[in-house]
């Protein structure tokens, strides 16, 4: 039974009314600093850490708990005759229960402006020694360190006598060891980039020890393919919009293939701010559009290719609403993103329990970092956020771009970003027409757009096309000229630019420089 509790909490969130119940149920507090003086400003009765040891708090607050008297009460093993003796001889009571977070030290050092001197000063010591002790020790003692877990524990609390199951302790424990874990590697990961010099300290992006903590959100039924097994795992520093934050509707449940795809809808119908649909498959562009609503949207996006069509992702940067779910529940489609759908789109789906609704708030957050597993290591870098204003465009050829031909290039542009690479993808009035994706050349990428576009009976005459990178020769853009472009955007920065610029001027097109690549491997 739990007869003794010490708390000392950074984040006080709950803790009032948590050491309220604590003490009705007869649980002597004992607590440090600031959390003791709240619980005595509100009539909990409540004794001092320092009182307790007979050692005074010192060093600024750096020790408080560090004590054998705390220590020694947490690790005892109850069914060891030898430390219960021990415990006796030394006058160490036992400490049933243990209440601690941690120093928010990744909310100081993300502040533009932390300095070294406070890094280290928000470097908790005797926290995580103290919840490492209780759990360690969890058969013996209940450990929090998340005010979520208050309310549960005080009911088993109630329910039980003042006793919790083995299994809530474990459970505890093991998110105390995941907490100080992840406390650690954002510690390692700050001091690690660090780059010294006789003035200062500079941090890095990449530090020379890197530590990733991600929580379990789900077992896949395999991975990419069936002999493969798989997980999901979502960062713990959140990111507002990202995939990662869905809240399925309905469906079976998602497989790696699903989750990997959606990420790629997702983060492509997110950079318009038209109402925007995508459709993907097999982490490509099999149509993309706007429209005046999402109906609209739709019907033009699959248009592009509707036989690739079938299995696809579909995505919405909107609320999807009943006229263009009735038009989806006529095709075969694995998984439905938006940031809400309607109630009458929810019921045209009901009838379609297989088909996945992922609901995801819609915001602009950018992941911390990509990451790609090679053999025995990983690559890491920023993630492509760069989005390429209208202002940055370069206009390269004689041609001057009409202002639609302007909005085709910025849509074809924004498609082909999320696009494998060789990319090329035909673009005119706001849909997509003809993609081609992930070829070893950029002109086979060319032909392979142009051949989608006529099986789809979509006419090719004065679109758009965008490269993600730049036309090494001017055969590529022959082929896409030769289709019915007239305007073309590209990054530039081939030794041939000057070749293929000439090209373009021969045919009497438009051509625009953006100085942004988008390789997407």
């Amino acid at each position: 039974m739990i007869k003794q509790a010490l708390i000392s909490v950074s984040d006080k969130t709950g803790i009032l009314d948590f050491a309220k119940e604590l003490s009705a149920l007869g649980v002597n507090i004992l607590s440090t600093g600031g959390t003791a003086k709240l619980l005595a400003d509100n009539g909990i009765k409540v004794m001092e850490v320092a009182d307790y040891t007979g050692f005074p708090e010192m060093l600024d607050g750096r020790i408080k708990t560090l004590h054998p008297k705390v220590h020694g009460g947490i690790l005892a093993r109850r069914d060891f005759p030898e430390h219960v003796a021990a415990l006796a001889q030394y006058q160490i009571p036992t400490i049933d229960m243990v209440v601690g977070n941690l120093y928010p030290f990744q909310q100081t050092t993300a502040k533009e402006y932390c300095s070294l001197e406070d890094a280290i000063e928000n470097i908790d010591i005797g926290g995580p020694a103290m919840l490492r002790s209780s759990a360690k020790n969890y058969k013996d003692v209940i450990v929090l360190c998340d005010s979520s877990d208050y309310s549960a524990v005080l009911i088993e609390l109630k329910a039980n006598d003042g006793e919790v199951g083995y299994g809530t302790k474990l459970a505890l424990a093991k998110k105390v060891f995941a907490h100080t874990a992840q406390y650690d590697g954002a510690i390692t990961n700050y001091f690690t980039s660090l780059c010294e010099d006789k003035q200062h300290a500079t941090s890095s992006c990449y530090p020379a020890t890197l530590s990733l903590n991600f929580e379990k959100m789900q077992e896949m039924r395999y991975g990419e393919n069936p002999h493969q097994s798989a997980a999901f795992y979502r960062d713990t520093r959140h990111v507002d919009g990202a995939l990662a934050n869905y809240k399925q509707l309905q469906g079976k449940e998602l497989s790696y293939n699903n989750i990997a795809d959606a990420d790629v809808a997702w983060e492509c119908v997110k950079t318009f701010n038209e109402t925007a649909c995508i459709i993907i498959k097999h982490a490509n562009s099999c149509g993309v559009a706007i429209g005046c609503n999402p109906l609209e949207a739709y019907s033009k996006a699959l248009k592009t290719d509707p036989i690739s069509a079938f299995g696809g992702i579909i995505a919405f940067n909107r609320e999807l609403d009943g006229n263009a779910a009735e038009a989806i529940a006529k095709q075969f489609v694995e998984v439905i993103i938006a940031p809400s759908f309607t109630e009458q789109a929810k019921q045209v789906f009901a009838a379609k329990q297989n088909v996945r609704l992922l609901e995801i708030p819609l915001a602009h957050g950018i992941n911390f970092h990509d990451f790609k597993s090679v053999g025995g290591g990983l690559l890491v870098q920023s993630p492509d956020a760069r989005n390429v204003a209208l202002s940055e465009l370069k206009v390269v050829s004689k041609k001057q771009p009409t202002q639609q031909q302007l909005q085709d290039l910025m849509f074809a542009w924004r498609v082909a970003k999320f696009v494998k690479s060789n990319a090329i993808v035909f673009c005119s009035n706001g849909m997509t027409l003809g993609v081609g994706a992930g070829q070893m050349s950029r002109i086979d990428s060319a032909r392979i757009a142009s051949i989608k576009a006529q099986n789809a009976g979509l006419s090719l005459v004065d679109s758009a096309v965008a490269s993600d990178a730049f036309f090494p020769f001017r055969d590529g853009l022959d082929v896409v000229l030769d289709a019915g472009a007239t305007c073309v955007i590209q990054p530039g920065g081939s030794i041939r630019d000057q070749e293929v610029i000439d090209a373009a001027d021969e045919h009497g097109v438009v051509m625009l420089f953006t100085g942004t690549r988008h390789f997407r491997h």
